[in-house]
C-alpha cells in the first residue's frame, strides 16, 4: 500500500475543517482524496464518507447547511461527561481500564434518543452505503472498552457504522449494532493513525491534536515514522480561533471551512514532500 489519509476526530467543526484542508491543498496541487486507504475516526468518520464515496469537496461544503437546520436539540450529561474527560486525559492509567469507564458512563448518560441521532447522522452521510473504495471506521464497544474497526466487507450498515464512530460519550448515545453499544472511536485514539501503518506515506489530518490524552498523536506518529513517510497536520492559531471551544457549533461552519482551505494552501509543500516523494 503506498499512501493513506488518516482523519481525526473533532466534532461538526472537525468535519468542517477536514473538508477544508482538503480543499485547500487539492486547490495548491495535493490531491488527498487519491488515498489508497482512508481511515476515518469521528467527524474523520463523516469526512472520510465524502472522500471515499467520491463526492466533490465543493459539494461537501454545503452539507451542514442542508443538515443541520432539521437536528433535534442535544442535550449532553455534563456530570458524567467531566467524568469521562478526566479519565481520557489521565495519562497515569492504562487505556483498557479507561475505556470500560467511559463506556459504562456513555450507557448511562441522560441524552437525546438513539433513534433522533441515528437520523441526524444519517442526514449528514452523502451516500447511503459503503463506498467501493477502502475505507475504515472505528469505534469501541461501549460495554467491553474493546476497539472495533468496520470496514465495506463487515455486514454493518454504514450509517450505524458512522453514528456509532461519532457517538461522542455523555454528548450523543451510544449506538446498538447486533445487541451491542458502541461509542465514538476517539475514546481509543483521536486519530487511530496505526490502522494505516502498512502505508508507506500516511497524511493524518487531527482537529484535536492540541487536545492532551491517551494516544496523543505524537506518540502515534513516532511509531509510524519508523517505517513510513509521515505527515502530521494540525489546527493552526488561525484556525483554532475560527473553530471556537465548542466542537458541537454549527454556526462556525463555514469560517472553519474557509479558515481551513486558507490553511491548506499554506502546509501544501510540508504535505507534498510526503505525499508526493
Amino acid at each position: 500500500m503506498e499512501t493513506a489519509l488518516v482523519l481525526g476526530a473533532g466534532g461538526i467543526t472537525g468535519i468542517a475543517w477536514h473538508l477544508g484542508l482538503l480543499t485547500g491543498l487539492r486547490d495548491a496541487g495535493v490531491d488527498l482524496t487519491t488515498a489508497d486507504l482512508i481511515v476515518g475516526t469521528s467527524a474523520g468518520s463523516v469526512a472520510g464518507t465524502v472522500v471515499a464515496g467520491g463526492i466533490d469537496l465543493a459539494d461537501a461544503r454545503h452539507l451542514e447547511a442542508r443538515t443541520g437546520a432539521a437536528d433535534p436539540p442535544i442535550h449532553p450529561d455534563w456530570a458524567r461527561g467531566s467524568q469521562a474527560y478526566a479519565a481520557l486525559t489521565d495519562e497515569t492509567r492504562d487505556r483498557a481500564s479507561i475505556r470500560a469507564e467511559v463506556g459504562a458512563l456513555a450507557r448511562a448518560a441522560d441524552v437525546i434518543g438513539e433513534e433522533p441521532y441515528l437520523t441526524m447522522l444519517a442526514r449528514r452521510l452523502p451516500v447511503p452505503d459503503w463506498p467501493a473504495r477502502p475505507l475504515l471506521i472505528t469505534a469501541v464497544d461501549a460495554d467491553s472498552g474493546d476497539p472495533v474497526v468496520w470496514d465495506r466487507s463487515c455486514g454493518v450498515p454504514l450509517d450505524r457504522a458512522v453514528a456509532a464512530s461519532c457517538a461522542v460519550p455523555c454528548v450523543f448515545p451510544t449506538v446498538t449494532i447486533d445487541g451491542s453499544r458502541y461509542m465514538d472511536g476517539g475514546v481509543r485514539s483521536g486519530t487511530n493513525a496505526d490502522l494505516a501503518a502498512e502505508a508507506a506515506r500516511i497524511v493524518v489530518l487531527a482537529p484535536l491534536a492540541p487536545v492532551r490524552m491517551h494516544g496523543a498523536p505524537a506518540a502515534e506518529m513516532d511509531a509510524l515514522r519508523r517505517k513510513s513517510k509521515v505527515a502530521l497536520i494540525a489546527p493552526d492559531d488561525t484556525v483554532l480561533a475560527a473553530l471556537g471551544p465548542n466542537v458541537f457549533d454549527a454556526a462556525r461552519w463555514e469560517p472553519a471551512i474557509d479558515a481551513a482551505i486558507t490553511q491548506g494552501a499554506r502546509v501544501a509543500p510540508e504535505v507534498a514532500a510526503v505525499w508526493h516523494s
